[in-house]
């Protein structure tokens, strides 16, 4: 059976930041100038949504127009 060619699991994954993985970790946290401890602190703290996780490190989010 073939692969869905949907963006669908694309966009719901850019949703959450998997805090095993080291990559994610440090871009979460290059992006909100945290440090990876502090992010993977986040990730235990309030789950692993990414707009969860920029809140709890201080960031917020704005949304575009």
């Amino acid at each position: 059976m073939q692969n869905s060619k949907t963006s669908r699991g694309k966009s719901l994954d850019r949703k959450k930041v998997a805090g095993g993985q080291e990559y994610e970790v440090k871009y979460e946290s290059g992006k909100t100038s945290a440090s990876s401890d502090s992010v993977k602190s986040a990730i235990r703290k309030s789950g692993n949504s990414r707009s969860k996780v920029e809140s709890t490190l201080g960031k917020t989010k704005t949304k575009r127009k």
